[in-house]
């Protein structure tokens, strides 16, 4: 069957959408049955969908993302979709899914970068069809909001989905040397080391320390992302099962008590005090100074994290920050809390 009459049949299938099946679930955390799924890897001259899944982004924005994109070899492709406002977001639940859906099931399609985060993707995770998804594997990558897709797609499907830059944030020579790394240089052992901070503004801000807050090594596969989103998940039937993972989680702009609430609840989630690692990458904008009446972000994260006695360190190299590496969702890797060292023990892509 040619590639046209294939991409047809897919997009024929979106107009039935793939509920998610809940009898049995309740609130337990969902787990794949799915055979883990790599997507093929990336090459130049290849064609990345740009899709803006949660909120609008600005038309300079949108263009400076595939000035960036080409400048790496890449062709780039989007759909009017991608242009408009709906209040906050890009456009209606409806016509965000069917733009992620439609950029699967397209074979001129080789991956899918999310232009932006911002609120919205927890809202269409109902509407996005997960056997187009699952029949036409490619690479997801985004980060912060994208936190609910990547996950969700691999707990539904076994795809092995990326948290890396955004179309908006890509533009910066660590995130591209690590998106390259990940998704254009398939190795089976491959360090990801942190950035070095060169602007002395990063370097006496006390959210991009490094520190280890419990010692140890583990290993397991890579789950995490957003702390917000991880928490929103909760309770839901796209809750993440942290069984026997390494957990990563960042977050931006939230007060200590805000973070400390967080951690709080996910403290109390029965898999999550089963993780092998937990791995914070840089929490901006999330320090306030020591008062009689205010904690630091550093005393938060020690207080909830450190009774767990699970290998944990805060600082590495993700986040709403530029030097954001690509992490893929599902893969194992192993971790080095002392050390402060994370590997990937697997090629993601194929």
């Amino acid at each position: 069957m040619s590639k046209r009459r294939s991409f047809l049949k897919s997009a024929t299938a979106l107009g039935a959408v793939t509920l998610l099946h809940q009898t049995s679930w309740g609130n337990e955390p969902i787990s794949s049955p799915k055979p883990k799924i790599k997507p093929n890897k990336l090459k130049p001259g290849d064609t990345i969908g740009l899709v803006a899944p949660g909120f609008a982004i600005k038309p300079e924005k949108l263009y400076l993302a595939m000035e960036a994109l080409e400048k790496m070899g890449f062709k780039t492709y989007h759909t009017d979709r991608i242009k408009g406002n709906y209040g906050y977001f890009s456009n209606t639940d409806e016509e965000r899914a069917k733009d992620v859906n439609e950029m699967f099931a397209n074979p001129d399609i080789d991956a899918i970068l999310c232009a932006r985060g911002g609120y919205g993707c927890t809202r269409i995770l109902d509407l996005l069809d997960y056997e187009v998804i699952e029949n036409n594997p490619k690479a997801l990558i985004g980060f912060s909001d994208i936190t609910a897709l990547i996950n969700s797609i691999y707990k539904k499907t076994g795809l092995v989905c990326f948290h890396g830059p955004v179309g908006s944030t890509i533009d910066d020579e660590y995130s591209q040397a690590y998106f390259k790394k990940v998704l254009m240089e398939p190795q089976e052992v491959l360090p990801i080391k942190n950035a070095i901070l060169k602007d002395p503004k990063q370097y006496r801000n006390s959210e991009y320390y490094r520190y280890t807050i419990t010692p140890g090594v583990g290993q397991g596969e890579l789950v995490g992302g957003s702390l917000t989103l991880v928490t929103a998940m909760i309770g839901t039937p796209y809750e993440i099962d942290f069984t026997d993972k390494l957990v990563f989680l960042e977050d931006v702009e939230e007060a200590p008590y805000r973070i400390d609430r967080m951690l709080t609840q996910l403290s109390e989630v029965d898999s999550f005090l089963k993780a092998k690692g937990i791995i914070f990458g840089v929490c901006k904008g999330c320090d306030r100074k020591r008062t009689t009446d205010n904690f630091t972000l550093r005393e938060v994260i020690m207080d909830r994290i450190a009774p767990l006695n699970i290998p944990a360190v805060y600082g590495m190299s993700f986040g709403h920050i530029p030097q954001n590496s690509t992490l893929p969702i599902g893969i194992e890797a192993s971790f080095n809390a002392y050390k402060k060292q994370l590997r990937l023990l697997e090629a993601a892509v194929c």
